[in-house]
């Protein structure tokens, strides 16, 4: 049993090393560590290569972390909780890849791709919240908090599952924290809100 686990671990933290953002800066020669809020994740890659590419990266960020669950589950479907551990392990390796002296992205993208694999359901009525909180506060970040928090408190609730609500909680306590730079910004009023971003306003 604790094969299983370690390899669904080891299978989520590598699909989550993937990065699209890093190819797509350094196709197009323009360093997203650099510029904007300085991640490697999608809506740094709104900010400064547009629309498209923040789509196409949050797209691979969703789609690495729902895949590490399916294989992992595939692979061991006997295991309760091997989808749980095998989706914060790809968050992880989104936010700490081994190859960029674990600097990556700030892992809500994967976070998302996470909730829908565990539990489509419960993962498209957060998200409806997270868009509407996004268009109301015209801040992303508000909506990643709220959705981050409330996955942990649904999955309490109705699993009442304390070893899947500790895993999930080590991925919401490391998003919380890369995105302390925004609560100061928002602060200060210096946070770039959605539709500046959609803009090109912080554009190199």
């Amino acid at each position: 049993m604790l094969r299983a686990y370690i390899v669904s671990a080891l299978i989520g933290y590598l699909f989550g090393c993937s990065n699209m953002a890093l190819y797509l800066s350094k196709w197009k020669g323009i360093d997203l560590r650099s510029g904007g809020s300085r991640n490697l994740g999608a809506s740094n890659a709104v900010m400064l290569l547009g629309w498209r590419a923040g789509v196409l990266v949050g797209g691979h960020d969703i789609g690495k972390a729902f895949l590490a669950i399916l294989l992992s589950r595939h692979l061991f479907p006997a295991q309760p909780l091997i989808g749980t551990v095998a989706g914060v392990s790809a968050v992880l390796g989104h936010m700490y890849p081994f190859y960029l002296k674990f600097r990556g992205g700030k892992g809500f993208a994967a976070y998302i791709g996470m909730m829908l694999a565990l539990n489509w359901r419960a993962a498209l009525v957060i998200i409806a919240a997270l868009v509407l909180l996004t268009i109301i506060t015209d801040y992303i970040v508000v909506g990643t908090v709220t959705t981050v928090i409330t996955y942990p408190a649904f999955v309490a609730f109705y699993t009442r599952s304390a070893v899947a609500v500790c895993l999930l909680l080590i991925a919401t306590g490391a998003i919380l924290y890369k995105h302390r730079g925004n609560y100061v910004r928002i602060l200060n009023g210096t946070e770039p809100g959605l539709r500046s971003a959609g803009r090109g306003a912080y554009r190199q």
